[in-house]
C-alpha cells in the first residue's frame, strides 16, 4: 500500500466509514481524483485534491456558500484540508450530458430550464466571498489562445495586438451589470441530476465574483456537447424573463463567450501537448463554431478584425480538420 493509500485509508476509517469499500472513479483534466466509498447501504465520494498540486479548501468554502444559499452543492461529510481529502455526499450517477444525450428535444429543453432557472436562483443571492473577475485574469486566460493554440499552428501572431483588441472589447462593456457569483465550469458534465428531481453542483472550485453572463456561457457554449442554436436561443430568453434587465446581456454574452471560447482552445492544447491527454484537441471545432458565431457581433470587431489578420480561414476549425492537422 502506497503512503498516499494510507493516507485515503486512514481518513475514511477516522470519518466513521471503516472497513468501506473505496473504489477509483474515472477522471482526467486535473490532479484530483475522486472515489466511491461503500459501506453496506451507504455511499460517499472521497475527493483526493493531494497537495501542492491541489488545494480543496477554496472547494470547501464554495460548497458550504452554496449550501446556505438553498443550493445544491454535496455536503461536506469530513474534510482534512491539509491531507487533501474530503468526504462528500454522493449525487449518484444521473450526470445531466448523458441524460440529455439520451433525451428527446422536450426533456432535453426542460432539463435546461431547470439549469437556467438554478443559475438565475444564484444570481438573486449575494455573492459568495470569492475573487473577483478582473480585467487581468479576462486578459490572461484569453492569452492562452495565442501561448498554446498559435504555436501548435506554426502561426506567429501579433500578441501584443490581441490583448490591446480585447482591452477595448472590455472596456465597452456596461459598468452597471450586476456582480454575481460565477462557477466558472457550470456545464452538462458538471450538473448532477437527483432522485428528489433537484440538480447538483460540482467543479465550482475556482467560483469569482464577475458577470452574469459567464456561465450561462459555459452551460450553452459547452465545449464537450452540441447544443442546438435555437435551444441556446431559447435558454437566453427563458434566462432574460428570469431577472431584471439591468444591461445588454446578449452583448455581455457574446464578449464573455469569445473570450471563454479562446481561453478553452488554448487550454485544450495545453491539456494535450503538456499534460499529455490527446482527446482535448478533438473537442476544439466545436468550440471555433461557437467562437465564429460570438465574434459576428459588433461589439467584438476589434478581436474579429485580429482574428481575420492573424489567423487564416484555413487554421480555424468549424469544420473538423484540427485532429489530422495536428497529426494526433
Amino acid at each position: 500500500m502506497s503512503t498516499r493509500e494510507a493516507d485515503i485509508r486512514s481518513f475514511v476509517d477516522a470519518a466513521g466509514w471503516t472497513g468501506a469499500e473505496v473504489s477509483a472513479i474515472p477522471g482526467d483534466a486535473s490532479f484530483r481524483r475522486y472515489f466511491r466509498v461503500i459501506e453496506t447501504d451507504r455511499r460517499a465520494i472521497l475527493m483526493d485534491a493531494p497537495p501542492p498540486h491541489e488545494d480543496p479548501r477554496p472547494f470547501l468554502h464554495v460548497a458550504r456558500y452554496l449550501g446556505e444559499q438553498g443550493l445544491r452543492a454535496p455536503a461536506i461529510l469530513a474534510d482534512d484540508a491539509g491531507r487533501g481529502l474530503v468526504l462528500l455526499e454522493d449525487f449518484g450517477d444521473r450526470r445531466m450530458r448523458e441524460t440529455v444525450d439520451a433525451a428527446d428535444a422536450e426533456s432535453e429543453h426542460a432539463t435546461y430550464a431547470q439549469a437556467i432557472e438554478t443559475l438565475a436562483a444564484l444570481h438573486q443571492r449575494p455573492v459568495a466571498a470569492v475573487p473577483g473577475y478582473t480585467r487581468e485574469v479576462y486578459q490572461r486566460e484569453a492569452a492562452l489562445f495565442t501561448e498554446w493554440y498559435c504555436p501548435a499552428r506554426g502561426l506567429a501572431v501579433d500578441a501584443a495586438a490581441y490583448a490591446r483588441a480585447w482591452d477595448e472589447v472590455l472596456d465597452a462593456l456596461d459598468p452597471a451589470a450586476p456582480a454575481v457569483t460565477v462557477l466558472r465550469d457550470y456545464h452538462a458534465e458538471n450538473i448532477m441530476l437527483l432522485d428528489d428531481g433537484g440538480q447538483g453542483l460540482l467543479d465550482f472550485q475556482d467560483a469569482l465574483v464577475g458577470d452574469p453572463a459567464y456561465d450561462l456561457v459555459s452551460l450553452l457554449q459547452d465545449a464537450r456537447r452540441d447544443v442546438a442554436p435555437t435551444l441556446e436561443a431559447a435558454m437566453i430568453e427563458t434566462y432574460a424573463s428570469l431577472l431584471p434587465p439591468h444591461y445588454d446581456f446578449r452583448k455581455h454574452y457574446h464578449v464573455l463567450g469569445a473570450q471563454r471560447n479562446a481561453k478553452i482552445i488554448g487550454i485544450f492544447i495545453r491539456l494535450w501537448q503538456r499534460d499529455g491527454k490527446p482527446r482535448y484537441p478533438l473537442m476544439i471545432p466545436r468550440v471555433w463554431a461557437t467562437l465564429e458565431r460570438d465574434l459576428v457581433h459588433p461589439a467584438l470587431a476589434p478581436v474579429a478584425q485580429w482574428f481575420d489578420a492573424n489567423v487564416p480561414a484555413h487554421l480555424r476549425d468549424p469544420a473538423g480538420t484540427l485532429g489530422g492537422d495536428f497529426a494526433l
